[in-house]
This record gives structure tokens, C-alpha cells and sequence, in this order.
């Protein structure tokens, strides 16, 4: 299969509680699949692309489930290398009131973190349309950060389209590398994706407005600042606008961003005006937090158009 969309990165097992509480209180925990960037690449196969995420996986059962899970969304797993001997990376969600979440990671030296420019397939990438990576994925090690900043950089020349969600998480790397490594992969972005605890963690800047134009004047020709249930704000160099969000009761909002993402390339490949795509991908990453975990609550296109048309969205 030759894919529409390539995502790079770090592939997590998902444990989420099925009550809310501390992980210290809380029995019964829900298997699923996580990663930031496996996330987006199920979502992007729920809207009907065709999808590949490239990555290093453990010889574990945990990395077996991922390649099934990947087989069973129709990915293409063929770039996939599982790495005999190591261990796939894992988290533990907790649920907080209101549908808040908070994580527990295990994923020092799992294979995904031993990703590198040498295990990628040049001429499988160059087939592509779309490349999506995230700053978790340059944070999680050196040799990941390279593979993805090359990568983004080569499609760029190549005439593809780069997606980037910055996704900062400060525990994994300092502020000073961060800075410096995003810069490197925005001045070749397409599309960039943001939240503000992300804009104001990196630059201390707090609106969004502000935000967007940061990013711009970095070389990136979409920014899409997130506000979760509050919508989203759309920044190019012809046009700024908000667009609202979806009236849901939020369940568990791991994942929902990376499904908006998704949700977004799908707008692109459609041709379709900023204003469709942010309301459409507004849907998607609502409806996400409607269930528990990353993954199963994943809408496709016919659920988000039905949220659109109840609610009065753009469409």
C-alpha cells in the first residue's frame, strides 16, 4: 500500500482507570493504545486516508497488540520495525473530575526511543502526500529527534505537506532544546498545532492571537491554537478566526487532540475552506472525549458530520 499519510513517532500502551481517583485508589484500569502520533495516524484511517505510522516497536505482547490494532484500523505496517529483545513504552491515565486526566509514564529506553534516521525508508516516505510528527516525538530521544526533523525537512523539498503538533512536555526535555529543535522542524511546516500551555511553557506568551503570530514569523503557514471545548483559533497570513467548539459531556479528553489533528489532514485532502476543516475537526476531537482512552472513541466522518448538523456548525 502505497500511503496518503506517514506519522513518526513514539507508539504507547495505554492502562486507563475506569473510575475516577488517584491510581493508588482506583482497581480496574482499561487496556487501550496511546502515542500522540499513533493516536493521529488512527484517527487519519478512520476518516478514510490511507495511513502508515513508522516506528521501532518492543518484541512484547504490548507491540503485537499495536500491530494488530494497526492491521484491524487498515494500516499499513510494513515500515514498522520490531526490535527484538526490547520493550514498548506505557502509561497509566488517571481520571480527574470533570473529565480532566493526569499520566504515568514507563518509556525510558523502549524501542520507540531508538528510532533513527537510518530506519527510515526514503522512497516509501516520498510516496506520501502527508508527514506528521510532534514534539513528544523530537523530546523522547536524540536519534528520534533527527530521524523526525530530517524527515520533515526532506518532504518539505520533495513538495509534500508537514503537519506538526508541538505537544510540549517539559519533563522529557529542557526548554532551551526544545526551542531550538522546534524551530527547526516549524520553518518547514505546513500546518502547526498548539495549545496555549504550550505557547506560554515555550515563549510565556498567553493569547492566542499573539501565539499564532509567534509561530508564523518562525516560517509556519497554518498555526491552529487549541482551546479543547472552547474551539479552536486559526491563524494564516490571510485570515485569523475562531471557530467553537461542540457542547458535549467531556468523559476522558486523552487523545482528542491528536484526533483533531487527524481530522484536519482529512479537511486538507478534501480541499476544503479553513473554516469546514476547523469545524469539522472541532467535532472529531469533541466527540473523542466522549469515551475512555485514546483510541476507541475515535469518530468516523459520518459521526462528526451528524454532531456538526445537530449543533448548527459550519459545514
Amino acid at each position: 500500500m502505497n500511503p496518503d499519510v506517514v506519522s513518526l513517532g513514539e507508539p504507547m500502551v495505554e492502562f486507563c482507570a475506569t473510575d475516577v481517583g488517584r491510581l493508588s485508589v482506583v482497581p480496574l484500569f482499561k487496556r487501550g493504545w496511546g502515542g500522540d502520533t499513533s493516536n493521529f495516524a488512527v484517527a487519519v484511517a478512520r476518516q478514510d486516508l490511507k495511513v502508515a505510522h513508522i516506528c521501532r516497536l518492543g518484541s512484547d505482547e504490548f507491540g503485537k497488540s499495536f500491530l494488530d490494532l494497526w492491521e484491524k484500523e487498515g494500516m499499513d505496517n510494513s515500515r514498522v520495525i520490531v526490535e527484538d529483545g526490547a520493550f514498548t513504552a506505557i502509561y497509566i491515565i488517571s481520571l480527574m473530575e470533570g473529565g480532566g486526566h493526569d499520566f504515568t509514564y514507563y518509556r525510558a529506553n523502549s524501542a520507540a526511543s531508538r528510532y533513527s534516521v537510518e530506519d527510515i525508508d526514503w522512497d516509501y516516505l516520498d510516496q506520501s502526500k502527508y508527514f506528521h510528527s510532534s514534539g513528544i516525538s523530537l523530546a523522547i530521544s536524540k536519534t528520534v529527534r533527527e530521524a523526525a526533523i530530517k524527515a520533515l525537512h526532506h518532504v518539505k523539498e520533495n513538495g509534500g505537506f508537514n503537519s506538526f503538533d508541538i505537544n510540549m512536555r517539559a519533563k522529557l526535555w529542557t526548554t532551551e532544546t526544545a526551542r531550538k529543535s522546534l524551530a527547526e522542524a516549524f520553518e518547514v511546516c505546513d500546518v502547526v498545532f498548539a495549545s496555549m500551555e504550550d505557547m506560554n511553557t515555550l515563549y510565556g506568551i498567553t493569547d492566542p492571537e499573539k501565539a499564532a503570530k509567534h509561530l508564523r514569523e518562525m516560517g509556519v503557514e497554518t498555526v491552529v491554537v487549541k482551546h479543547g471545548g472552547k474551539g479552536c483559533f486559526v491563524s494564516t497570513n490571510e485570515k485569523s478566526f475562531t471557530m467553537p467548539g461542540y457542547k458535549i459531556t467531556p468523559v476522558d479528553t486523552t487523545g482528542s487532540g491528536d484526533a483533531f489533528d487527524g481530522a484536519w489532514i482529512k479537511g486538507v485532502d478534501m480541499g476544503w475552506e479553513l473554516e469546514k476543516i476547523a469545524s469539522y475537526s472541532n467535532a472529531v476531537g469533541a466527540i473523542t472525549a466522549t469515551g475512555l482512552g485514546a483510541v476507541a472513541p475515535i469518530p468516523r466522518y459520518e459521526e462528526a458530520v451528524k454532531l456538526i448538523k445537530e449543533q448548527g456548525g459550519v459545514w
